[in-house]
C-alpha cells in the first residue's frame, strides 16, 4: 500500500508547475497619470501590464469599458478621452488585479489567462487551479 501511495505522489508531482514566484510580496503597481486638456494619460501603462503579466490590450479593453470611454496605446503610455482622477484609475487597476490576476484559491499572482472557445480561464501556475472568469 505504501508503494502505491508513493507512485501516486510521483505522478502528481510531475503534473505540478515548476515555476513559482520568489516569495516576495506582490504589490499592485501605481499608475502615473496626468491630465492634458480633456485627455488622461497613464505614462507607465506598459510597465503596469508587464508587472501584472498581462497583455496590454486586455488591460486597455477593461479600463476603457469600465470608464466608458475610448483609449489608445501610444508606445509605453496610453491615453483616454476624458478627465479621470488618479484614484479612479488606481481603483480600476485593483479591480482588474482581483478579477484577472490573483488566484481565487491560493491568492497568488502567478497566473495566466487562457481562452478556450468562448470561455476565459485563469490558470494558476502556483497551485494548478483553473477558474473561469467573466471576459471583458
Amino acid at each position: 500500500m505504501d508503494e502505491e501511495y508513493i507512485k501516486l505522489l510521483d505522478r502528481i508531482s510531475v503534473k505540478l508547475p515548476k515555476k513559482l514566484s520568489s516569495g516576495e510580496r506582490f504589490v499592485i503597481p501605481s499608475p502615473s497619470c496626468t491630465n492634458v486638456g480633456n485627455k488622461t494619460y497613464i505614462l507607465n501603462f506598459n510597465e503596469i501590464a508587464e508587472k501584472l503579466n498581462r497583455d496590454p490590450n486586455h488591460l486597455l479593453k477593461f479600463l476603457s469599458k469600465e470608464m466608458a470611454t475610448s483609449g489608445i496605446i501610444l508606445g509605453s503610455k496610453v491615453f483616454f478621452q476624458g478627465r479621470f482622477p488618479d484614484s479612479t484609475i488606481k481603483r480600476l487597476i485593483e479591480i482588474y488585479v482581483n478579477r484577472f490576476v490573483i488566484c481565487p484559491i491560493c491568492k497568488r499572482p502567478d497566473t495566466k489567462l487562457s481562452k478556450e472557445g468562448k470561455f476565459l480561464f485563469l490558470i494558476c501556475e502556483a497551485c494548478g487551479a483553473k477558474s473561469s472568469v467573466i471576459p471583458t
